[in-house]
């Protein structure tokens, strides 16, 4: 038998799944190892090979999703990286765009420039917005830039030239040069990233690439060497942010791609299985050890998204809320992330204000009950208090836990100060933490133009399960769904994913005035780079045709289909976007195109769906007491595992401990499995 496998690192522990060919879905979790991210992926593939009694040869393939690139950014642990642009475009990435994230702070001071001035060098050449040549490149200034670099202490170059999406050649030529020149450097081409107007967002996506590239490539080669040294296969796919996996050769070429890989594994996964079960508009909400994530699935498509950025503090995709990162201009599924996980630190602030996060105390020291060093009281020492999670141990007793280290950490940093009990004190910290979380739902639907109470609640993530109840019913949702192995679903989202990868041509051309070859013969171009990035013929591929449209004058767009053979139906359809999301058309005003995409996939083959585990419950049902707030204080509350969950629905509270995480059902709300094995949570009429 040859299996797929999994490994999703996280901030707290990285997750391990693979399913069989029966659809039998196995898990591990082990703590993260920040020293050297390889050795927990392969410790927690080790322990799950050895648990499920297979042999490493008995793997086919790895899977994985991995927060390197994410945290070179966050951290400021990137490659040295000199840029290389056309001269008078020095400061390109000094100026930005003239926004602040925070309206009423005109003196934000915006995170630090990624390349120093010392190290954006110019080429004298200049290319018009049609690809004309306005002036050629001058070869000298090429030579003055090499003994630049030559003296600079850089390991990658990124290259990025006025207009060189309309024509490539002085940038490739450059590139030529200093592949030449600089043989072991890191080299990024923006014509190879984001061949697309707008020069700011091109020039940092092309030294957000560079940035990153070779912390990427040494890590994933030490994984690599040790999958090889253990006798497991080299045969590594990475999950992207758009969505998709691809094979880890494109991955070191283009890591920009695999920024926020890991989020969006796990709103795969959540599409995949909820459609399966009939459920097409979900909102996936993904709590694991470090961060909050929220996602939107609407009639069974992914959101995707192009105005993202890193950095800075901040990752998020909004079109209004910009300039406290990093441009990030390539497609990514729509995912709103904030610093709220069960590692997530609790603080008063000066006025006397209960806080959580955006600090967490990770994988090392840990929360305070862990008692791994850390004394900082965190969301899961708070729930420990409440009586949710297991006072003993997590993780199939796999992590020990103190419940009096909880309770010292909270006493000693918010009951004490605040003059509250021990209860008031912990409950409090859960509602603070679960009005963090609301701003993320709302910031993919909301924002956007989009009901929550529309959709359905898909909860996962090491501590999802714990608040999606009350995080629903602060939304106005009326149902959650909590798959199994909820707390490792990012890494079961890999196993779902198909391959996968995007090209996009700028064309910037009013709609009307637009023949249908000359979209054929761009389209037909960027499938073939689709099939040779994928190495499939054309006719195995699943084509989608896509394009950016916006008014003529506006400076954004909105991302529709489009059929050159039917333009009008992308017309109609941009425009009922547009109302959908800013509430307005302009009716008889010019429609412009601004790029072409094409997204290409085929199936990863492995088993597609999870088959519930027929067997009995095989401990009995326990008791816990649990804190549910003032309306209810402290009641004696079942502990049972997800089969002793019927298709009738059980009412609450209930605590559902399994493996991967706890499951927590109020005492206003009921629930029941489904066919699939899903926890199905109904949340009834109460407001």
């Amino acid at each position: 038998m040859t299996v797929r496998i999994a490994a999703d690192i996280g901030g707290t522990f990285t997750d391990i799944a693979l399913v069989t060919d029966a659809g039998r879905l196995a898990t591990r979790k082990v703590p993260s190892t920040p020293d050297d991210l390889a050795r927990g992926v392969i410790e927690g593939l080790l322990q799950l090979i050895e648990a499920e009694t297979l042999k490493p040869a008995d793997v086919g393939e790895v899977l994985h999703a991995c927060t390197v690139a994410t945290n070179a950014i966050l951290e400021n642990r990137g490659a040295p990286t000199a840029l290389v642009t056309t001269a008078g475009f020095r400061d390109v990435l000094e100026m930005r765009r003239i926004r602040v994230p925070q309206l009423y702070r005109p003196m934000f001071i915006k995170p630090p420039v990624l390349v120093p001035r010392r190290l954006r060098l110019e080429v004298t050449e200049r290319m018009g917005p049609r690809g004309d040549v306005i002036t050629p490149l001058d070869e000298r200034s090429v030579d003055a830039v090499i003994e630049k670099l030559r003296r600079a202490d850089v390991s990658a170059i990124a290259v990025c030239f006025l207009h060189s999406y309309a024509n490539p050649d002085h940038e490739r030529r450059v590139g030529e040069r200093l592949r030449a020149a600089f043989p072991n450097a890191f080299l990024s081409l923006s014509v190879d990233i984001l061949p697309e107007i707008r020069e700011y967002e091109r020039t940092s996506t092309t030294v957000i690439n560079a940035l990153v590239g070779p912390p990427m490539r040494a890590y994933l080669q030490r994984l690599l060497d040790q999958l090889s040294a253990r006798g497991l296969p080299k045969r590594v796919r990475m999950m992207q942010s758009a969505g998709g996996i691809v094979d880890v050769g494109t991955a070191i070429r283009k890591p920009a791609q695999i920024v926020e890989c890991g989020p969006a594994a796990g709103v795969i996964g959540a599409r995949h299985s909820a459609a399966s079960q009939g459920y097409k508009n979900i909102i996936s909400f993904d709590m694991g050890g470090t961060t909050t994530k929220a996602s939107l699935v609407e009639n069974g498509e992914l959101t995707r998204t192009d105005e993202y950025e890193v950095g800075g503090g901040i990752s998020l995709s909004s079109r209004l809320v910009k300039g406290g990162g990093y441009a990030l201009k390539l497609p990514v599924i729509d995912i709103s992330e904030v610093g709220a996980g069960g590692g997530s630190i609790v603080w008063i602030d000066r006025a006397g204000s209960l806080k959580v996060g955006p600090h967490s105390a990770g994988a090392v020291p840990g929360p305070a009950c862990y008692k791994l060093g850390g004394t900082e009281p965190t969301i899961t020492d708070a729930n420990v208090v409440l009586g949710y999670l297991n006072p003993e141990a997590l993780a199939g007793g796999t992590v020990p836990i103190d419940a009096e280290a909880s309770r010292a950490a909270i006493e000693r940093v918010v009951a004490a100060p605040l003059g509250l009990a021990m209860d008031k004190a912990a409950y409090g910290i859960h509602e603070v933490v679960t009005t963090v979380m609301t701003r993320a739902v709302k910031t993919v639907t909301t924002y956007r133009g989009r009901d929550p109470r529309e959709f359905t609640l898909f909860a996962f993530g090491g501590n999802g399960g714990v608040f999606a109840a009350a995080l629903a019913r602060s939304l106005g949702i009326g149902c959650v769904i909590v798959p199994p192995g909820a707390g490792v679903y990012s890494a079961i989202g890999l196993l779902f994913a198909d391959v996968e990868t995007d090209a996009s041509a700028a064309f910037l051309r009013r709609i009307a005035e637009t023949k249908p070859d000359d979209l054929e013969t761009i389209y037909r171009r960027l499938e073939r780079d689709v099939a040779g990035e994928l190495d499939v013929p054309l006719d195995r591929m699943r084509i989608k045709r896509r394009a950016d449209l916006r008014y003529a004058g506006q400076a954004f767009e909105l991302t529709v289909p489009l059929d050159p053979a039917d333009v009008a139906a992308a017309t109609a359809a941009f425009e009922a976007e547009h109302e959908r999301t800013y509430g307005y058309r302009l009716a008889g005003k010019p429609i412009e195109i601004v790029t072409l995409r094409v997204t290409g996939s085929i199936e990863s083959g492995g088993a597609k769906r999870i088959v519930p585990d027929g067997a009995a419950a095989t401990q009995p049902e326990g008791k816990r007491l649990a804190y549910f707030g003032d309306g209810y204080g402290r009641l004696e509350t079942p502990v049972i595992d997800r089969r002793h969950l019927g298709r009738k629905p059980r009412p609450g509270p209930l605590i559902i401990e399994e493996y991967e995480g706890t499951t927590l059902v109020p005492p206003d709300c009921a629930a029941h499995v489904d066919d699939a094995g899903n926890i199905i949570i109904d949340l009834g009429s109460r407001p």
